[in-house]
């Protein structure tokens, strides 16, 4: 059964319709690439399925039910975590507090409310130890790698089980060293069985790590295939509009 299924999935801004009927699946501990130029209508497909966008028309299932989210919360809590190019970290906290921002973990002593630092950091190292990143739970984010960033990014989501991760341009740049961390960082998503859609422009990360890729193309799927059955000419070919489809 699919993880997640996106069935003739559209949505209208006004007289501009970004999407047009866009149907894919995604398996459980599956990496799926998505790529498109700009304007193609992968954001708009990213935020519906992360929840700030509902579909004007069409169905969205997640684990065989059918699934309305109408907030990043309410993804969060079905096991859908976004992250964002932008990483969206504190670079005036440690990585520690960056995982937990906005989800202390606290204790309660008569009326006043503190935080578990201890706890938290531990947590942090385990989160880190589990996808071998070298990054360490005491670092400030302001001193970081691009890599070392996207591995607090990944460790934010661990926090809560998730089953899917989209990811938006995660290796957009940074060094070659870092991109091949990043890339391995999504391995080991998968091997703990956490499905990811990647979403990047760059196409030797997407043939590395992706097991299928979904083009888009003006707000249309134009193509949905295994990667061992296509070449990055013809994806690059399918982008422009060379190719109709395949």
């Amino acid at each position: 059964m699919a993880l997640l299924e996106l069935n003739n999935v559209t949505r209208d801004f006004g007289a501009i319709r970004a999407l047009d009927r866009v149907s894919f699946t995604v398996e459980p501990g599956e990496i799926v690439g998505l790529m498109g130029d700009n304007g193609a209508g992968k954001s708009t497909l990213v935020k519906i399925i992360s929840g700030i966008y509902q579909p004007t028309e069409g169905e969205l299932r997640f684990g065989g039910e059918t699934a309305h989210i109408h907030s990043p919360g309410e993804a969060r809590r079905l096991g859908i975590e976004t992250v964002y190019q932008d990483l969206a970290l504190a670079d005036n906290l440690s990585a520690a507090a960056n995982i937990f921002l906005g989800r202390e973990l606290k204790f309660k002593v008569g009326p006043f409310r503190f935080l578990r630092h201890n706890a938290m950091r531990a947590r942090a190292v385990e989160l880190f130890q589990e996808l071998k990143s070298e990054t360490r739970a005491d670092d400030l984010v302001r001193q970081m790698s691009g890599g070392q960033r996207q591995a607090v990014a990944i460790a934010r989501t661990r926090l809560s089980d998730a089953r899917l991760i989209l990811m938006d341009e995660p290796t957009a740049a940074i060094s070659v060293r870092q991109v091949a961390e990043v890339l391995n960082l999504i391995h080991r998503l998968r091997d703990s069985g956490i499905a990811v859609i990647l979403i990047s422009h760059r196409m030797p990360d997407v043939f590395a790590v992706c097991e299928r890729v979904v083009v888009m193309r003006r707000g249309t799927k134009v193509a949905d295939k295994r990667i061992a059955a296509t070449s990055p000419e013809e994806v690059t070919a399918l982008i422009t509009g060379a190719l109709e489809a395949a």
